[in-house]
């Protein structure tokens, strides 16, 4: 099928999903509903359960009001979360395996094994309580009519898994997949086969927009790709340009393939909002409302073809 417009939606902790509804929501006061505008959904990690609310079928305005009238829960104080290990610990490991990484295949390859190293020390509990945290987190269980695509990576393998409403799997497997952090939670098992967050492949694929006349990207970590200015805070693993997994390869890519491009990364307002820990989330509402006013300043430059 040939799209004319996709809307990819990277990774970005709490904050970081929060930030993407308040851009939607923003962009479609100003100009452009991007809820209904786009025929093709790209959802990476947290992005992965934006695209859940994208495609609900419920308008912009309503999803930011959602998002503003959410209870706040603090890091720590969910209790229907499961047990994880400690997030700098984590994060430490993360930087390392990136750093000793020789290629894109070899990093996904490494964090995927530390994925399934996690799971012995969680136990098969811990799999089905994210499970049902993900699913009480949805705003439908089916997946949706108009295409959409939730990406994981393969735990064993490290191979892209590119779930949709085609491949077989539940809506809610694939989005606990696309955001199966390693060393925060468990690997997220489907038919046997164990899968880790989408982010470690890339955190935005925008690549899977191939074909595409307009794309839009939302990335909360703007396509940074080394190590995070403050400590704890985890804002992608290492990205090489020449392993073309770097949110600007990725658009390049896509512009000599023809496609108009825009990306949205957040402002000085909104990178305040969404603070230091942007999967604490406390930062959801802040973000939010920082995204929405930037979405009505973006909406100026959204036109397509």
């Amino acid at each position: 099928m040939v799209h004319n417009f996709a809307l990819v939606l990277g990774g970005g902790g709490a904050a970081g999903q929060a930030w993407q509804i308040g851009v939607i929501a923003g962009l479609a006061e100003a100009g452009p509903d991007l809820t209904e505008a786009a025929d093709l959904v790209i959802g990476t990690s947290s992005g992965s359960t934006t695209a859940a609310y994208v495609r609900s079928g419920m308008p912009p305005a309503e999803l930011l009001a959602a998002v503003l009238s959410s209870p706040v829960q603090p890091v720590g104080q969910n209790p229907g979360r499961p047990p994880s290990p400690s997030m700098d610990t984590a994060f430490e490991r993360m930087r390392a395996i990136g750093a000793a990484a020789t290629s894109a295949a070899d990093l996904r390859r490494a964090m995927g094994a530390f994925g399934l190293e996690t799971d012995s020390v969680l136990g098969p509990a811990a799999a089905e309580q994210r499970r049902a945290m993900v699913a009480a987190r949805l705003p439908r269980r089916e997946w949706p009519d108009r295409p959409m695509i939730v990406v994981a990576v393969n735990a064993h393998t490290g191979e892209l898994a590119a779930f949709d409403r085609d491949s077989g799997v539940e809506l809610v497997d694939a989005i606990t997949a696309s955001t199966a952090m390693p060393g925060l939670g468990p690997t997220h098992g489907i038919d046997g086969t164990h899968y880790i967050n989408g982010g470690v492949r890339s955190a935005e694929n925008a690549d899977l927009a191939a074909g595409c006349a307009n794309v839009v990207v939302l990335s909360p970590f703007g396509g940074r790709s080394r190590t995070p200015p403050q400590a704890g805070q985890f804002e992608g693993l290492r990205r090489e340009p020449e392993w073309g997994t770097d949110l600007a390869s990725q658009v390049e890519a896509l512009r000599k393939q023809g496609s108009r491009v825009e990306v949205i990364t957040p402002d000085t307002d909104s990178r305040a909002a969404m603070g230091t820990n942007q999967m604490d989330p406390a930062t959801r509402i802040p973000a939010a409302r920082a995204g929405y006013a930037q979405g009505k300043q973006e909406a100026t430059r959204m036109t397509f073809r």
